[in-house]
């Protein structure tokens, strides 16, 4: 399968994930790359962090008993640090590349008081960090920005040792509001971008933030990445026929999750994935992006949450899928 012209194209790389025999990963909640081309999947399995090689041979597995089964964001820092971010447990960690453990924010196991009591609807205030955080990076700056997320409405920011310095955000649906702050990125200027998800957009602050401005062309995106020659990539997530959108109302079509491609002004560049979301190079859910120093796309997928246990994929359905450029 082949996606894109001209200068943007993708071949899917189909089979290239080696999983060791007899393991299984119903849902890969992100995926990164460190500075040798090696490729992270973190996963919501027996297995949580499973380490390739570029071209998809299997190295190594860590962190076996340390993560709660709601693994959600992945961060592979400038200094090949790896950042993971576990919902259920109210944390975020920063570990080595081969699994030691180097500082933890926020308490485990401890929440703060959002109003929260499972649904995105009943957050009813802002809290502290953390109430099921989804992803933290690292700042030009050094500073660390996490969005905190399916039981809080905020974006955070740390210094390097994860001091608390400020945060923004309420619950709603007005600037600089949230409905479920899913991924985040700094940009190299210091602007934060961050996927609003179920408000249907990615709102632009600047470092302190403050609201710039926002993209609407998108639904219900979970993930950002950037790379170092100005392209946006997103993972945006279906929305069945009927869905209740917090600013689109009610969906009266399907609409299929589907990757897109972005310049930095928010221009749409390429988008792709259909109805089938089974087949290969199509999604069912992109829950993360990331992209290596080749240009290829790494697309991380929690099937089992989204597709097989409501019953529109059949088990066994692709969980992490590489495009490579071409």
């Amino acid at each position: 399968m082949k996606v894109g012209e001209g200068s943007l194209q993708y071949e899917l790389v189909e089979g290239w994930e080696q999983l060791p025999k007899g393991w299984e990963h119903p849902d890969v909640a992100a995926v990164s790359t460190d500075s040798q081309g090696r490729v992270y999947l973190f996963c919501r399995s027996e297995h949580p962090v499973l380490v390739y090689e570029r071209d998809g041979k299997f190295l190594d597995s860590w962190g076996e008993g340390q993560f709660t089964l709601r693994t959600h964001g992945m961060y592979v820092d400038k200094d090949d640090f790896l950042w993971l971010v576990d919902d259920a447990d109210h944390t975020a960690r920063k570990y080595t590349l081969d699994g030691k453990l180097l500082l933890t924010i926020g308490n485990s196991k401890i929440c703060s008081d959002t109003g929260y009591t499972g649904t995105v609807e009943s957050i009813c205030r802002a809290g502290a960090p953390f109430n099921r955080p989804t992803q933290i990076v690292e700042a030009p700056s050094g500073g660390l920005y996490a969005s905190d997320g399916y039981g809080n409405c905020c974006v955070h920011v740390f210094d390097a040792e994860g001091k608390l310095l400020r945060s923004w955000g309420e619950p709603g649906t007005a600037p600089g509001h949230f409905n479920l702050p899913h991924g985040i990125w700094v940009h190299a200027d210091g602007r934060v971008f961050v996927a609003d998800r179920e408000n249907d957009r990615i709102q632009i602050f600047t470092p302190e933030g403050e609201y710039l401005t926002e993209w609407t062309d998108v639904q219900r995106p979970c993930d950002i990445y950037m790379d170092g020659k100005g392209l946006v990539y997103v993972g945006e997530l279906v929305r069945r026929k009927g869905h209740q959108s917090f600013r689109q109302g009610v969906t009266d079509v399907e609409c299929p999750s589907r990757i897109s491609i972005f310049d930095e002004q928010g221009n749409l560049l390429l988008r792709w994935g259909g109805a089938d979301a089974a087949a290969p190079g199509n999604f069912v859910a992109p829950h993360d992006v990331w992209v290596d120093d080749r240009g290829d796309i790494y697309v991380a997928e929690v099937t089992e949450t989204i597709g097989v246990r409501p019953g529109f994929v059949p088990r066994g359905t692709h969980t992490i899928q590489k495009f490579a450029r071409i």
